[in-house]
């Protein structure tokens, strides 16, 4: 499925830190966890099966981020134990005042295009993380703390803030922030960098079949490998077809049938099967703002803070999220964070209570209809709920809606399922207040700072497209912005809880599940892994074997 990132918008202690983001079925870890035997063939095609096809190799998108990795580097990285590692920086050092992170570069490494990769190339592109339409993400994950970058000579950059920022690191080990050829984002069009973009990483793009697949050819002069890799040296494999298909049986039936080598978004119904068959099965659970639902605060039933507190409790949104995803996929109640992002506040705020639910539309001046629908002032208590069928839910998402659909209305909700396109999505079709009283949406990020891009107040000077529910307390923003640049790590992290305290407390949204990347590997292929932050695929360290 896919981090839902708005295009429109020129576009994821005292906390509890989980140790590893990735469950593998066998062995431990992001790695192959595969019981390799036999010595690494080099060459050959890896074939893997993905869903969504991007509209471009990179931009803000999560899909476009997992496709991107496997051209553009990093200046860091992120490991398994949430620290941040050398990728083309190999050192860096922050300012006293917190103000300036000054990184050193490797040296020798070029862009595939011939060019440096030298300070100038990384301060350029950061200027454009900032200014540019296609990478909203990278932008709105800086705003407003980023101020400017500069060259201070061929292997060292300084990228200054306007505040201290101790998550600043963390945040540019996404994918968003890949490094690109700056002489190719100055001198092709954006159509040529958008199918076609330039950069030091292990493969490059050779062909887009659009609507079909991307073919990836090995960079044989790579040099830049993260210090996460499991090897050194260019990729094993000299291509990488990168194939969309969008139903999930017929993805999976892919890997089991041995045309495909690694397989994205196992149906949950085939995971059980998939961890006897395969050695390598990796069940990422993605940071950030989970899966959850924006209810709309400023128009319609959900002004009433009541009345949003009973939609949470008037579903057993636990029990529907086991029954359709077979158990696989965790429940999430917390609507701001997800379980596997640091800083997580642990509890569930809205756990089914149906009688519970009764007394609060009571409260609010609501009284059940001889239908079972709940009716105030002579309208019924009905809401839209906009959902993303095959770009946010997968047919067993959108079976759960269905199942929940259903216990609000035995609770006296009348809820209407609203399907809406990516299209409509991304046009903004149901941006506004107007558009929906619900939304179901979510957002990767390794750090908890995702909160002050969804839940950050919209002002006049300041609108905020991403606050989906239009739930503007400015004293939560001034608590995510004091948390954001606290340089007590303790004292920071006791202020994202105290924010995410606030969003339940006020039923700003409801939780649903973790967004989550199950993924099978077929036994022929190893050294196959995920990056920690996103749960981007990593192809430059996989191999065949002799033995196969």
């Amino acid at each position: 499925m896919t981090h839902f990132t708005r295009p429109r918008l020129a576009a994821a202690s005292a906390g509890t830190v989980l140790a590893s983001l990735t469950l593998a079925a066998c062995g431990g870890g992001t790695g192959s966890a595969d019981g390799t035997d036999g010595k690494p063939v080099q060459g050959g095609t890896i074939t893997y099966t993905h869903v969504q096809e991007p509209p471009c190799i990179f931009g803000g998108w999560i899909q476009q981020a997992y496709i991107s990795r496997q051209v553009l580097d990093g200046l860091v990285t992120e490991a398994e134990d949430g620290s941040v590692k050398p990728w083309l920086a190999t050192s860096w050092k922050t300012s006293a005042d917190g103000l300036t992170y000054t990184f050193t570069l490797k040296k020798g490494v070029r862009f595939t295009d011939g060019t440096p990769v030298d300070a100038e190339a990384v301060a350029y592109n950061f200027e454009q993380f900032e200014k540019s339409d296609l990478n909203g993400t990278a932008k709105v994950s800086m705003d407003p703390y980023y101020k400017s970058a500069e060259a201070i000579d061929a292997s060292h950059v300084a990228v200054h803030l306007t505040k201290p920022y101790p998550e600043f690191l963390r945040l540019i080990t996404q994918g968003y922030f890949g490094i690109q050829s700056a002489h190719a984002l100055k001198t092709r069009t954006k159509e040529q960098n958008c199918e076609q973009p330039i950069g030091s990483g292990a493969f490059t793009v050779d062909k887009w079949n659009k609507g079909r697949d991307v073919i990836f050819k090995k960079n044989p002069r790579y040099t830049s490998w993260p210090a996460t890799a499991k090897h050194h040296g260019p990729a094993y494999a000299d291509k990488i077809d990168w194939k969309f298909v969008a139903d999930g049986t017929s993805r999976y039936a892919s890997l089991t049938t041995g045309q495909s080598d690694v397989v994205y978004e196992v149906p949950t119904v085939n995971w059980k099967d998939a961890r006897s068959r395969f050695r390598n099965t990796i069940r990422y659970i993605t940071p950030g703002h989970p899966v959850s639902f924006y209810l709309n605060t400023a128009k319609g039933p959900f002004t009433d803070r009541l009345v949003r507190q009973a939609f949470g409790y008037a579903a057993d949104r636990k029990a529907a999220v086991k029954a359709g995803f077979h158990g696989v996929i965790p429940y999430e109640p917390n609507p701001a964070v997800s379980q596997s992002t640091p800083g997580y506040l642990g509890t569930d705020p809205y756990p089914y209570n149906p009688g519970r639910a009764a007394q609060l539309l009571t409260r609010a001046g609501w009284k059940k209809g001889t239908d079972g629908i709940y009716a105030k002032g002579g309208q019924k208590l009905k809401i839209r709920l906009v959902y993303g069928p095959g770009y946010i839910f997968t047919s067993e998402g959108a079976t759960v809606l269905q199942a929940l659909q259903e216990q609000w209305k035995q609770n006296g909700f009348d809820v209407t399922l609203v399907p809406a396109t990516q299209a409509e999505s991304w046009g903004g079709k149901y941006s506004g207040p107007d558009g929906y009283d619900a939304q179901a949406s979510y957002w990767t990020s390794p750090s908890p700072a995702i909160l002050w891009i969804v839940w950050r107040e919209s002002t006049k000077n300041s609108p905020n497209g991403n606050n989906q529910s239009f739930y503007n307390n400015s004293t939560l923003t001034k608590l995510i912005d004091k948390a954001n640049t606290n340089t007590d790590t303790a004292a920071g992290f006791d202020q994202y809880e105290q924010a995410q305290k606030i969003i339940d407390d006020n039923a700003a949204g409801i939780g649903l599940y973790t967004q989550n990347t199950l993924i099978a590997v077929s036994d022929k292929l190893h050294g196959f892994w995920v990056e920690k932050s996103q749960g981007e695929p990593v192809f430059s360290d996989a191999y065949f074997t002799a033995k196969q």
